[in-house]
């Protein structure tokens, strides 16, 4: 599998970081509908994973309509339309956002201190 990246120190289990992984490249089109994904036995021995977890992955990316199975064939990604991709788009932002602004109540940053750092970040 291309561009997969596992980190044995995340805090994200390894099944979360394939998924986050697949479910963007098919956001930003990088893979395209009716694109077959490799066999879940071969994704596991490309990433060096258990089975479980790449079948753990490819349920949850099926759950959330980015791929879809035949019965014998294998999984395959879901064309989506443009808004749906733009939905799943900005959830990821969203869920993203709402880590960083959990982080920033904890360590006392306010909400205009994160204002403007995101301003001068957003410039650069």
């Amino acid at each position: 599998m291309k561009n997969i990246n596992i980190s044995n120190n995340s805090d994200k289990p390894i099944y979360q970081q394939i998924y986050d992984q697949i479910s963007t490249q098919i956001i930003l089109r990088k893979l395209k509908g009716d694109t077959q994904l490799p066999s879940i036995r071969t994704a596991a021995k490309e990433l060096r994973v258990s089975i479980i977890t790449i079948k753990k992955t490819w349920e949850l990316l099926e759950q959330n309509n980015y791929i879809y199975t035949v019965p014998g064939k294998g999984a395959f990604v879901k064309t989506n339309s443009d808004s749906f991709l733009l939905d799943k788009k900005m959830q990821k932002v969203e869920n993203l956002l709402s880590e960083v602004i959990d982080r920033c109540k904890r360590t006392g940053i306010s909400s205009e201190e994160l204002k403007d750092l995101v301003d001068v970040l957003f410039e650069d």
